[in-house]
């Protein structure tokens, strides 16, 4: 590796190693904790092996009983306005913490057909990855939800903890990509309370959609699988029916259970819940008017799912095979935040497979799609390193641009 970018990877093996000293654990503990070999665990700790899985690094703070972001020291340190989004994440968990206290808000609430309208205004940033956009926006809007639900009875009421439900939703998104584990964990404990509360059948399978997120950061693959068919089991008899909702419910949950299989290696039931997703694609009819739950749900990402799936299985010659069959125009439908993760996939496919000049443009292209999304991702971070170590005739104009862009270098 070269200069900082060897540092960057040795700091992670050093908190590796010191993680596990506080423990008292020996090397061959962790490596039969993992499943791994004494000398892969060695390699880690020295920098010499790039941690560039979610689910290998997730696996390994979970045996060493850390949150990931403490092993990868995330949020990353960068400039002062690039910082700035701390301040909302504090705004918003100080409404977090007095959800049950009575709201202090100035006049009177808008109803709850004003407040959804502004959660559409949410979905727009959140497609396009403007994660420390969404937290300035989510203070003021949870608490004039809270405050509708102080004043309101009946529908209206259960409309107003629904708006809740879904703010925390976002939040909860923008707080996983940037690095927050307490507005992650506090934006889905709140987004389940609201979500019962809400009168919306499909809002707590929602709620436990997040959830089986959350339950990644440890590794907890099977309880992960488990809580998607709980979801899965409420919402049952709607999709049943057909309803348009439900079926985008019903798909998303499927997806998540089959990234979780994948990570716990069950390669069959991975890419059995991939078809029961594929299955649900086909019955969604024509785009909701107005999808309350924000789940970003079509065949296109079904698709991009497929290629991850195969991916986190080390699969990465059926992933480009999958990504050779997709359909034209399948991307285009998508998201930008959607976009951007999918085109960090093949990087690393492309970069696993031995082509690092693809792996590094479709690295490039994922950064133009959601540059806050990939700067701050920390697979984005470790590809970069790895295309880097790769290099055999130096490091290229390109790569130091990136670098930079990417605070590698600082």
């Amino acid at each position: 590796m070269h200069g900082r970018l060897m540092d960057d990877a040795q700091s992670i093996g050093q908190r590796m190693r010191d993680a596990r000293l506080r423990l008292g654990l020996t090397q061959a503990d962790v490596a039969s904790a993992l499943g791994y070999t004494q000398g892969w665990v060695s390699k880690a700790e020295k920098g010499h092996i790039e941690l560039d899985r979610t689910s290998v690094i997730n696996a390994v703070a979970s045996v060493l009983h850390v949150h990931p972001n403490e092993l990868i020291e995330r949020p990353y340190r960068t400039t002062a306005s690039a910082n700035q989004w701390r301040v909302s994440a504090a705004s918003i968990i100080r409404e977090l913490r007095r959800y049950d206290l009575a709201p202090v808000f100035d006049g009177r609430p808008r109803p709850a057909q004003a407040l959804w309208a502004e959660t559409r205004r949410l979905h727009g940033l959140r497609d396009d990855a403007k994660n420390t956009s969404i937290l300035a926006v989510l203070p003021d809007l949870l608490r004039e939800a809270r405050a509708l639900v102080e004043v309101s009875r009946g529908r209206q009421r259960e409309e107003a903890f629904g708006v809740y439900a879904v703010a925390c939703k976002f939040g909860h998104t923008a707080a996983h990509a940037l690095g927050h584990p307490e507005l992650v964990a506090m934006t889905c404990e709140r987004a389940a309370w609201a979500a019962d509360r809400s009168g919306d059948e499909l809002m707590p399978a929602v709620a436990d959609w997040m959830r089986v997120w959350d339950m990644w950061a440890t590794a907890d693959w099977d309880d992960a699988i488990a809580l998607s068919d709980k979801a899965l089991h409420k919402v049952e008899g709607l999709y049943g029916r057909g309803d348009p909702a439900a079926v985008r419910v019903w798909g998303s949950l499927q997806l998540r259970a089959a990234v979780s299989a994948a990570r716990a290696s069950r390669a069959g039931e991975a890419r059995h819940r991939i078809a029961q997703a594929h299955e649900a694609a086909g019955r969604v009819g024509a785009r909701l008017a107005f999808d309350r739950h924000s789940l970003t749900f079509s065949r296109g990402n079904v698709s991009i799912h497929a290629v991850n799936v195969e991916l986190e299985m080390s699969q990465q010659s059926e992933a480009l095979r999958l990504h050779g069959e997709m359909a034209p125009g399948a991307l285009d439908t998508l998201p930008r935040s959607r976009r951007g993760h999918y085109r960090l996939d093949l990087a690393r496919a492309y970069l696993w497979s031995g082509e690092r000049e693809r792996a590094l443009r479709e690295l490039e292209i994922a950064e133009a799609t959601a540059p806050q999304l990939i700067r701050n991702h920390p697979i984005a971070r470790a590809t970069l390193r790895r295309i880097r170590s790769a290099g055999r005739a130096g490091v290229s104009e390109r790569l130091r641009r990136m670098s930079s862009r990417f605070h590698l270098d600082d």
